[in-house]
């Protein structure tokens, strides 16, 4: 007996019509997958240079804010020295520039030539150094001297005995310089400045940011340092191509723009010298 049925499957034509639908359906989930990935990768770059930025901005805040201190009734200053001569010191040149130290001839805050890295440097009175050394003084404070660079693209820090600097007495600890961060493309600073002798304004309110080579001569007309503004460039931690990568212009600086197509964020913050400030209304008494 012979049995008989109708099948029919699909044609030629309606084979290709769904596997061309489902190469543009695959081909859109995998995009959709490709663009989450560089918007994840994106988001991660961004993330990690806001997140390295705001962390040494406050650490340069932290250690900057003291700057001018000197206090010459604290008990736990050592005293093996002239404090009078050394407050007199600390408190006219919160900002050392080149010249100031008998034993240190090049030390001091420096202008980085043709839009090239600052160097900063401070000093102030403490139990150790940017790098916590003590530098031989049992807990007690002495003129700490911070130095702030950037060797190649790592921002260090580096300190001194400011006694050793001025021949004073024996250099006890080393001066290795200690990495802040990393992926550091440009550091600038800028000081700004108070003439309240000349202009008898006991505010001791910055009437204007210079740059390190200006300090001499403002200096020697009685201004001072009562504040510091810096400015920080950093490449984001991450293989995320940026192109074209955008010009960046850092205080006063000429606009700079990084050779390699990454992602870069600046950062930028002043800070107020409370004791310079302080110091420099006392004058004007």
């Amino acid at each position: 007996m012979r049995t008989s049925s109708n099948q029919s499957g699909f044609s030629l034509i309606e084979l290709m019509i769904s596997l061309t639908l489902g190469l543009i359906v695959s081909a859109a989930v995998v995009q959709v997958m490709i663009s989450n990935n560089s918007t994840e990768r994106l988001n991660r770059s961004i993330a990690s240079a806001q997140e390295n930025g705001r962390f040494i901005i406050a650490r340069l805040r932290n250690d900057l804010i003291m700057t001018g201190r000197y206090d010459m009734l604290r008990p736990e200053l050592n005293k093996d020295v002239d404090i009078v001569v050394e407050a007199a010191f600390v408190q006219n040149n919160p900002i050392p520039i080149v010249g100031d130290f008998s034993n240190g001839l090049t030390k001091g805050a420096k202008e980085g030539a043709d839009a090239t890295s600052d160097t900063l440097m401070v000093m102030l009175q403490g139990t150790q150094d940017c790098r916590g050394a003590s530098h031989g003084y049992n807990n007690e404070e002495f003129l700490v001297v911070n130095e702030y660079f950037l060797d190649g693209t790592s921002l260090k820090c580096r300190g001194f005995d400011g006694r050793v600097l001025r021949g004073l007495k024996a250099e006890v600890d080393d001066d290795t310089a200690y990495t802040l961060l990393d992926d550091v493309f440009s550091f600038q600073v800028q000081y700004g400045i108070t003439d309240n002798i000349a202009s008898q304004d006991n505010s001791a309110r910055p009437v204007r940011f210079i740059d390190a080579d200006s300090l001499g001569a403002e200096k020697a007309a009685g201004a001072l340092v009562v504040a510091i503004r810096v400015a920080v460039l950093l490449k984001a931690d991450s293989d995320v191509i940026i192109s074209p990568v955008p010009q960046f212009k850092l205080l006063n600086e000429d606009s700079i723009q990084p050779s390699e197509a990454r992602l870069y964020k600046q950062f930028e913050t002043t800070i107020t010298l409370r004791n310079s400030k302080n110091f420099a209304r006392s004058r004007n008494i």
